[in-house]
């Protein structure tokens, strides 16, 4: 039994670590679809009502990967909205409905996260019927923790919609050397709690670091892995590098 119950333990502890990858702001430039072509199963985060934003869902979705819509929520810095925005002066119907024009356009997505949002995602009552809505459809919730006061992951586990934090950005500056930086603390921190969230965007530069360092994931027994596979147990707490600049 000793023999067995310490083979049960090599194998649970042999089982890779999970990372998954989300990349935001999809929608807008006709570059965009350079973030198709990376390997594994790296996530989809699109803005709605772009110009490009459904086409780029619908290839992504018929490449197997995990497509979710990049809500613009109200930031602190008063930074310009793009369309299909939730702010704080609108009431509960105007939120369901811009949330449901949004599904409208990109039916099959798994849920939401947050394009900016330091302001609105500290406010309860716009995240209470935001997760609301979601519950109703069955949806999930990324919280782009673009502020440490967020209350949207906790008001979401309230409501019963599976949530998860963004645990780091991998493209604050758009550098090689930066954002191998970043992918290195992404693997200590994969290592440290088993499973991490990163954000990056679609910038030239991040999509060619992005092939040169995701090999490493598997060579350091980590599992790139669709958003989903994240959910519902997350086993991850802590917040880091949050940016100010409300990506």
């Amino acid at each position: 039994m000793l023999i067995l119950s310490l083979l049960t333990s090599f194998l649970i502890s042999a089982q890779p670590v999970k990372v998954a990858i989300i990349i935001d702001d999809i929608g807008y430039r006709k570059t965009d679809v350079q973030a198709l072509s990376l390997p594994g199963n790296i996530s989809f985060a699109v803005l709605p009502h772009t110009p490009y934003g459904k086409r780029l869902a619908l290839q992504a979705k018929a490449g197997n990967n995990d497509v979710i819509i990049h809500i613009p929520m109200e930031a602190k810095n008063g930074k310009k909205l793009g369309p299909g925005a939730l702010t704080s002066t609108m009431n509960e119907a105007s939120i369901r409905q811009s949330l449901t024009n949004a599904f409208t356009e990109i039916p099959f997505a798994l849920g939401i996260s947050n394009h900016m949002g330091s302001k609105l995602t500290e406010l309860y009552q716009p995240m209470a019927w935001t997760m609301q809505f979601l519950n109703e459809r069955n949806l999930i919730f990324i919280d782009s923790m673009t502020t440490s006061d967020s209350v949207a992951e906790k008001t979401a586990l309230n409501f019963g919609v599976p949530s998860l934090q963004r645990n780091i950005f991998l493209d604050n500056k758009k550098e090689y050397t930066y954002i191998r930086k970043q992918f290195e603390q992404l693997i200590r921190d994969a290592k440290r709690y088993d499973n991490v969230v990163a954000i990056a965007h679609p910038h030239p530069e991040t999509i060619t670091a992005l092939r040169k360092l995701l090999p490493l994931l598997e060579k350091n027994n980590i599992a790139l892995v669709p958003i989903s596979a994240l959910l519902p147990n997350k086993t991850i707490q802590h917040k880091q590098q949050l940016n100010t600049d409300d990506e």
